[in-house]
Formats: structure tokens, sequence, C-alpha cells
């Protein structure tokens, strides 16, 4: 089953709503109003299917997966029968970012990326990341979905793109294992870590994480694809394209460490929660830094991943105008 989200014109302007996905017909299902029609020809009122439908499809993805079995149900039902009414077909819809998590993380799990970008920046990869599955973590407030423009702070002067998958939580965890932390896992969405290379070569001998070299846009969609049509999570084909030109492919193999432990020491300490979405980091050549390449103002970046779809997003113009810290002289 394909979950999104999408934008529609309410009476008291845009609002989110949750949409069943049939990439085969290329349409969207309105899971709320279908689920409202649903309970009204099955007899409830108006008002009372209104208020259901409302609750079980509400317009965020995170608050949906944490109704659990309800949402689930409900969407599955709809999924049986595909009606036609409420559809949208694709050319018509304006999609919003596939989960709204409460936080995004970003792992390194991909032994090519690793050496791939050690190799370019000129530095052996840290012995720590053999130790843990390292990850950041970034804002929620910049994530954008499918077919946005990514925003281009003039700041940055080397843009990249980074293949990704997004492991997106179904329920709470905290303190997991690898043994159980795949049970937390709901499905599986396109994650681009946009990446400012030149600010991240700054930001970086820092030792405090990344800031401004990430946080200004990250791609999530183009919907969530459950996990149980997932038969093997390390054989996942994935493929770039920039301007329709292939510049990397590859599949979900090779990593330092396992889904299930990504998920694991992302819990430990605190929580996992429903609608989170964890990046597996970069699939080995999936960044344009590894082709000693990078983005241009306008360039089209779709990447694609087997089994959910195509992440679609032009890059916007340079932002000018904006401030930069100076420089300040030595310590003393």
């Amino acid at each position: 089953m394909k979950l999104g989200r999408i934008s529609v014109n309410g009476p008291d302007g845009a609002e989110a709503r949750l949409v069943l996905v049939v990439p085969e017909e290329k349409r969207v299902i309105d899971l709320k109003r279908a689920l409202q029609e649903q309970l009204f020809k099955e007899g409830s009122s108006r008002e009372a299917s209104l208020k259901y439908a409302d609750a079980v499809f509400p317009g965020s993805m995170s608050a949906a997966i944490a109704l659990g079995s309800p949402f689930v149900q409900a969407a599955e039902k709809i999924n049986a029968t595909r009606p036609d009414a409420y559809s949208t077909s694709f050319d018509q819809v304006t999609w919003l970012p596939a989960s709204d998590p409460s936080v995004v993380r970003d792992g390194l799990t991909f032994i090519g990326h690793i050496k791939g970008f050690h190799e370019k920046i000129g530095h052996e990869p840290t012995p720590s990341l053999l130790k843990i599955p390292g990850y950041f973590k970034g804002t929620p407030h910049t994530v954008i979905g499918h077919d946005a423009e990514v925003p281009w702070p003039g700041y940055i002067e080397h843009m990249d793109y980074e293949l990704e998958l997004g492991y997106v939580i179904g329920k709470r965890g905290e303190n997991l294992n690898p043994d159980n932390a795949l049970d937390h896992l709901f499905g599986i969405t396109i994650f681009n870590d946009f990446s400012a290379r030149d600010r991240q070569a700054i930001e970086m001998p820092i030792a405090m994480g990344p800031t401004k070299c990430k946080d200004f846009a990250y791609g999530i969609g183009p919907w969530i694809t459950t996990i149980d049509e997932f038969k093997d999570l390390d054989r996942i084909g994935m493929e770039v394209r920039v301007n329709g030109e292939t510049w990397g492919k590859g599949d979900s193999s090779n990593k330092l460490w396992t889904v299930g432990e990504l998920i694991a020491w992302s819990s430990l300490g605190e929580a996992v929660v429903p609608g989170d979405v964890i990046g597996s980091g970069t699939m080995g050549g999936g960044s344009a830094l590894e082709l000693d390449r990078q983005l241009q103002p306008g360039d089209v970046v779709e990447l694609i991943v087997d089994g959910v779809g195509t992440l679609r997003n032009k890059m916007g113009q340079p932002i000018p105008g904006l401030w930069w810290p100076e420089e300040r002289k030595p310590f003393m």
C-alpha cells in the first residue's frame, strides 16, 4: 500500500490531506472523503461520518500512523476497492512531504559512499564509524515534497544531492535492539539529503555536526510504501538522474550497519516516534561529489527507488542578500 500527503483547497485555504496512491493509474484517492462517504452509505450521519473520518485521516501523516490499526485498516479497506470517487490525477496534485517528522535523522551506513566521500575530501574515515551507526539530526521545518523547488541560500556555491532511503517509523520505541527494531518500521520513502559541500567543509571540523550545510532543505517523498511490500531491505534498486541523465545507480546492499541497528541506535536513551524519518545514508555513488560534479540552479534531480517511485525536485535560484558572519581574528 502506498500512502501520501497532498495539498487541497479548503474553506480556510490550503489544507493537508492523506491519500491512497495508485501509481499504475496515476491517481490518488482522498482517504478522508472516501471514508466519510463509505460510512454515510453504511448508515452514519453526515456529521458523525465527517468527525470519524477526520480523526482517522488527519492531515498529519505522523498523527495518522500513531493511531495504529484504525488508520491502517481503514486505508486497507479503501485500497481493496480503490473507488473512482474522490480521485485526483497526478497532473493535478500538489504534493506535500510524505511524512511530517518530529525530527529529521540521517545515518551513514553505505560503505561505498563512506569510502568515496572521504577519498574526495582527502581524509581517512574515522574509526568511530566502526563503533556506532552514527547519524545527525536536522530540522523538520525545511522538509519539502515531490515536485517542490529546492531553496538555494546564496551562501552556497557547491550544491549536491544525496540518494537515500527514508525509514518511516510506525510506533514509539525506546531503547530498542536490532531484534525488535524492525517491528517499529512502518514503511519506506525516498530521502534526498541536499548538501552544501563548501559550507560542510567549514562546519564539520567544529565537531558539532552539520547545520547550514544541510538544514535548508530535506526532500521526503513522493509517498510512503508500507513495509509489507518489501521482501529484502538489502536489495532495493536505487538510481539518481539529473536533467534526465543517470548519474548514479545501485541498490541498498553493502551497508556497514543494518536497518535494525540504525533504528535501534536512534532509540537508545531517547525515543523514535510515529512518522519520524531516518535517512539510510547515501548509496555508494549516490552523490555528485563522488563524480566530481555539482548541481546548478534549475537542474532537475530525480531519485528513483524500486517499490516506491520517483522523488523529483528542481533546484531554485540562489537567494541573494543573506547575512554571513565575518571571520574573527585568531585566538590571542
